[in-house]
């Protein structure tokens, strides 16, 4: 499998990149990376890096988007000869299955939606992150993307969350749920009340419609998908983040306070790296974006080696699973339902 990364991305570089790159290769040995960078920085880095020199290609680019460029002035400078721009152009041209950046999250979206185009029967992308759960795991989506989703979008929300949740759980038909501020039908805005009723009337054979799911319904696995518009899901994408850092910080002082304290830690070491392990953000890393033309995924930027590799753990996962192919299957199937087999753009003229 190719990969296409945006060596340059994230806070950090190349190093921490690269390094995760180089994680991988050991539980991932069918990865060639195709590198896009500056070429002698990159260079430095794969000196102490024996496996992915060995399975790598490095693709010189003079142009890196910086963290904080806005997306249009990206779009101008990096059109074209960006190492973000190339990574994704890899995808489109076909030498890559997936391109993976950690770099400017606006910048990233802008070059994928510009690039790759969104597929026929979708109007705005979404970014689709992994939530943990009492149960596991669950897809969220969206997490930024798009901002004030309309019902129909969030309808397509659902359909694509959906084929990621089999993609990656094998899940024949998982729960898909609406965040709302409360499970009776008559609460929440006018949007996500008619989403409700338009997935109700589907009655899709790829997914389970579970109703309204509260925030707190998110971490206990109600549903295998909860669906939501970009500015709350990032919202409370930000607030779980914050709070598990906030519980690890409480945990941290409360086991050093005292020597009692101490002692009691020592016996319940193991309980507590079980703990820390389950709230760690880099095991998953990596929002994917759904309803393109292929597969981009976005890592925190702030993220070390470990966490860039999870991410691409992620891309992997996604490319070998057909995740596009199983997001066109529900596109098509919710679709011939509502407009008797027409193509998306005949559904749109009619």
């Amino acid at each position: 499998m190719k990969i296409s990364v945006d060596a340059m991305g994230g806070d950090h570089g190349p190093s921490v990149i690269l390094g995760g790159c180089e994680l991988i290769l050991a539980r991932r040995p069918d990865i060639h990376f195709l590198l896009y960078g500056d070429e002698a920085k990159i260079a430095e880095v794969l000196k102490n890096l024996p496996r992915l020199s060995k399975s790598s290609t490095v693709i010189h680019c003079a142009v890196a988007i910086a963290m904080d460029d806005k997306p249009s002035q990206a779009l101008r400078s990096g059109r074209g000869k960006s190492s973000m721009w190339r990574s994704v152009e890899a995808v489109k041209t076909g030498e890559a299955s997936v391109a993976v950046s950690a770099g400017n999250t606006g910048a990233l979206m802008a070059m994928s939606k510009f690039c790759l185009r969104t597929l026929a029967a979708i109007e705005r992308p979404a970014i689709a992150a992994l939530w943990p759960t009492m149960k596991g795991e669950s897809v969220v989506l969206d997490v930024g993307a798009t901002i004030g989703a309309d019902a129909q979008q969030l309808v397509d929300f659902a359909v694509m969350g959906g084929a990621m949740a089999r993609a990656l759980f094998h899940l024949d038909k998982p729960t898909v749920g609406l965040l709302n501020i409360g499970v009776e039908e008559v609460k929440g805005l006018d949007e996500v009340r008619t989403a409700g009723a338009m997935l109700r009337e589907a009655n899709l054979p790829m997914i389970a419609y579970g109703g309204f799911v509260e925030g707190d319904d998110i971490g206990q696995g109600k549903v295998d998908v909860v669906v939501t518009e970009g500015f709350a899901g990032n919202i409370a994408l930000k607030t779980a983040e914050g709070t598990a850092k906030q519980v690890g910080s409480y945990l941290r002082a409360a086991m050093s306070r005292t020597i009692m304290a101490r002692i009691g830690y020592l016996f319940a070491r193991s309980a507590f790296n079980r703990l820390r392990e389950k709230l760690d953000p880099r095991k998953l890393n990596g929002g994917v974006f759904l309803g393109l033309n292929g597969i981009v995924i976005k890592s925190h930027g702030g993220t070390d080696a470990e966490g860039f590799a999870s991410a691409l753990d992620l891309a992997y996962d996604m490319v070998r699973n057909d995740l596009q192919a199983k997001i066109r299957e529900g596109l098509e199937e919710y679709h011939r339902g509502r407009f008797g087999g027409l193509e998306p753009e005949q559904e749109r003229m009619s």
